[in-house]
């Protein structure tokens, strides 16, 4: 089964003034707190130009960074800061 949260008015009211990484982080809370087994990961496929990939897995190793989990960081980045 799985966690139901119910909110208040008062507290749906506080949910509104919230930035974008607040809600980020009440969400990946609540989630750990109720969640009994690993968030899963999905799998995608999408389709990128062959020299941009290359340029981008060559920037990330030279971070020291997987390529994956570089494109995981700049989506979270993303969420926190979206640009407009």
């Amino acid at each position: 089964m799985k966690a139901l949260q119910i909110f208040s008015d008062e507290a749906l009211e506080r949910g509104r003034e919230m930035s974008p990484d607040q809600i980020l982080k009440f969400l990946e809370d609540f989630r750990s707190l109720h969640a009994s087994k690993p968030v899963k990961s999905r799998l995608i496929s999408m389709k990128v130009p062959e020299d941009l990939l290359a340029a981008f897995k060559t920037k990330a190793s030279m971070e020291g960074c997987p390529y994956q989990t570089k494109i995981k960081q700049l989506m979270k980045g993303w969420l926190h800061n979206p640009v407009t």
